[in-house]
């Protein structure tokens, strides 16, 4: 298992069905973890990439309706 990190910048808050999907988000094969930064602008996302590669995560968090940009 190779664990990185990659950030992103969110462009909007937050509300209760993006929380939602990020919840949800911790089922996929592959992702460990998502950390909301405290200020709710920003979040770290830790991935195994012996499984995913970035566009894969950029993908799932896509389909997933989360307004997350790489930074």
């Amino acid at each position: 298992m190779t664990k990185v990190q990659a950030r992103y910048r969110l462009t909007r808050p937050l509300d209760e069905t993006l929380l939602e999907a990020v919840a949800g988000a911790h089922g996929i094969y592959g992702l460990q973890r998502i950390v909301l930064a405290g200020a709710g602008d920003a979040m770290t996302v830790e991935y195994d990439a012996s499984r995913l590669t970035l566009k894969d995560v950029d993908n799932r968090l896509r389909g997933l309706g989360l307004p997350a940009v790489r930074v």
